[in-house]
């Protein structure tokens, strides 16, 4: 009987979501290139449908209904993505909010200027999503708000893929969509996949350790890929919805989970937190890792090789 062992890993290299991927397949080469085909098209079905740069997408839909207020019915899937977004909302105090993306009109990091708190002000009071009526399926929004579930729907493709390999009958797999990792089942030979957590001011090139991870999922969320340095002082991309001003305290943030999607909102909440992120972890009981501002390093991600 031929077992995994017995197969190579077949590497596919792609952009989706605004983001590098790729797929890491173990399995015959003949079955592993139409599967990961299904895979891409899978993550483009879901970039289509939530994309907030597509005129076509739901969630484009769901804006356009919004801008000037009023009622939609959304599909099962769309659901379950708002169900989850509301107990983020919560589990959060109101942190991790997906009607916080209009702030971003105020803030462009290409930049590198600061926007006036003039400019922040009218976007902060159409923001906040108790202010919404999610009663599935009837999502009900108030004029002028809008929803960006960029926070979720990486990961979520990540989980699905993954269901999707594994379903297809691939024995083991890795799934990387710009960083928001899923893991299937142990490499070929039984090993742990080994994944490093990036250092938030030492480039793409430089890690500050590594987990080894059998199968799950890491996500890692923190100020570096979208900010700009004025003064001396960081401003990211993630932005607390009370303010309007990026959060400050941990650079970063990296979680694992056994699925994606409670890494990447665990991770980014944390963040969202800012001194209390690494209390709130240890809550959860999630394996960890963050590092300050200040370049301190905690978690219990800290020990060499976990």
């Amino acid at each position: 009987m031929t077992q995994p062992s017995d197969f190579p890993l077949h590497r596919y290299s792609f952009r989706a979501m605004g983001s590098p991927c790729e797929l890491q397949l173990c399995m015959d080469e003949r079955q592993a290139l139409p599967l990961a085909g299904r895979a891409r098209a899978e993550i483009a079905r879901l970039e289509q449908r939530y994309s907030r740069y597509r005129e076509d997408s739901l969630l484009s839909r769901i804006n356009r209904v919004a801008a000037s207020g009023g009622r939609i019915e959304v599909d099962a899937e769309t659901a379950s993505l708002l169900d989850y977004a509301n107990q983020c909302h919560q589990e959060s105090d109101g942190l991790f909010d997906i009607s916080s993306g209009l702030l971003r009109r105020a803030w462009r990091f290409d930049t590198a200027e600061l926007p006036s708190q003039e400019s922040i002000a009218p976007l902060l009071a159409r923001v906040g999503w108790g202010k919404i009526r999610w009663a599935s399926p009837v999502l009900e929004i108030p004029a002028g708000m809008e929803l960006d579930l960029g926070g979720i729907v990486k990961e979520y493709a990540a989980d699905r893929v993954a269901t999707l390999l594994t379903e297809a009958g691939c024995p083991s797999a890795m799934v990387n969509l710009g960083g928001d990792i899923r893991v299937t089942a142990p490499r070929p030979d039984g090993s742990a996949w080994q994944i490093g957590i990036r250092d938030p001011r030492g480039g793409n090139d430089r890690s500050i350790g590594a987990v080894l991870l059998h199968r799950g999922a890491v996500a890692t969320s923190g100020d570096y890929e979208r900010c700009m340095v004025i003064n001396g002082i960081r401003y990211g991309h993630i932005l607390d919805p009370r303010t309007g001003w990026p959060v400050q305290h941990l650079a970063s943030v990296t979680v694992v989970a056994d699925f994606c999607v409670l890494a990447g909102s665990a991770s980014t909440i944390a963040v969202l937190r800012g001194a209390q992120g690494p209390e709130w972890l240890e809550q959860l009981q999630l394996l960890h890792r963050w590092v300050d501002l200040d370049g301190r390093e905690g978690g219990t991600l800290c020990a060499p090789g976990t």
